[in-house]
């Protein structure tokens, strides 16, 4: 089968960062499944573990998200059967997505939503989890729409978690939005996505968010340059709120957060699956629930690109503008 990785870590510029080739198809046991893979969609989780993570043996091959069909099942799969139409963002511990076929444990597999073509719905799953996770379980926001009167807050709303984060806090529960973008294109694609305001990270946050005079900010998802943004929103944020976090800061230091008793929270949707925990199938569960929303029309996808078709040149590409930091939304390549 065809895919794309590499050997050597190296800068994307670099000819060798990824490059096409050939292996063997992989054969599912267990509860895997194994999925013909029809488009993937690139994350910054991507080029983090390119820079990384060199492999000892071989070939290392990259991608989470993917949409396709299922192709073979291992023999105690429950879930799914052949021709299944399927979404979902794999496992950091194993080969990536970015291959023709590919190898997953079907408790974090959702199906495909019906109304979504297959590069719509590789957009969704690997940022859908995320910021489902951190809203609900990490946060503790209460779906429903009845009023809540908190304002949540979050920062870089324009990238891929931030679009679903934004559209899943404004129809799903009752909380105030605000979004923070710094480009007018940015800005527009948060509130085209719903959220009530936005603001510019770039400049003083609690004099823009005193302007708006909003519910106070009880809940923040920082979702990036967390070491750059804390300290200011430790400054605003309520009393015994609650500050989520997705990325890696270089610099964090929790002990501002003590005189107001605001709990801290990790998210990574990569600990059910790489720890087996007993709830792992929350994520199956999960990805149905964001299929059906999808298709009910409450959640629109969050696609902003496609690169083309899965190979190693429109994957250097995808990569490239992911670490320059000013996608939007999300990037997919389909077919191959």
């Amino acid at each position: 089968m065809k895919a794309v990785g590499y050997q050597k870590s190296l800068p994307i510029e670099a000819a060798d960062s990824l490059v096409d080739f050939e292996i063997a198809k992989p054969e599912p046991k267990g509860r895997d499944i194994r999925v013909a893979v029809k488009a993937i969609s690139a994350n910054p989780v991507d080029y983090k573990v390119r820079k990384r993570a060199a492999p000892t043996d071989g070939y290392k091959i990259l991608g989470f998200d993917a949409a396709g069909v299922v192709d073979a099942v291992g023999p105690d799969v429950s879930l799914f059967k052949p021709g299944d139409e399927v979404f979902y963002a794999g496992s950091i511990q194993r080969q990536g997505t970015n291959s023709e076929f590919h190898l997953v444990d079907e408790r974090i597999v959702g199906n495909k939503p019906a109304s979504l073509s297959f590069a719509q719905a590789a957009a969704l799953p690997l940022t859908s989890i995320t910021a489902w996770e951190l809203l609900f379980d990490r946060l503790g926001a209460v779906p429903g729409k009845s009023l809540d009167p908190r304002t949540l807050l979050i920062t870089g709303g324009a990238g891929g978690v931030g679009s679903i984060l934004i559209q899943l806090a404004r129809r799903l529960t009752g909380l105030t939005v605000i979004a923070t973008a710094t480009r007018p294109e940015s800005q527009k694609w948060c509130l085209d996505l719903g959220a009530h305001a936005v603001i510019d990270h770039s400049q003083p946050m609690k004099e823009q968010i005193e302007q708006l005079k909003l519910p106070p900010v009880g809940l923040v998802a920082s979702l990036t340059f967390t070491d750059q943004h804390y300290k200011s929103i430790a400054d605003f944020i309520a009393p015994q709120g609650k500050f989520g976090l997705i990325d890696d800061p270089a610099e964090f230091n929790v002990a501002v957060f003590k005189g107001k008793a605001v709990s801290v929270h990790w998210e990574s949707m990569f600990t059910r699956s790489s720890f087996q925990t007993p709830d792992m199938i929350a994520q199956h569960h999960l990805l149905n629930d964001v299929a059906d929303l999808i298709d009910k029309g409450a959640l629109r996808t969050t696609l902003d690109q496609t690169f083309g078709t899965i190979n190693a040149a429109n994957l250097k590409r995808a990569h490239a503008l992911l670490e320059s930091g000013k996608s939007r939304g999300k990037i997919v390549l389909e077919g191959w």
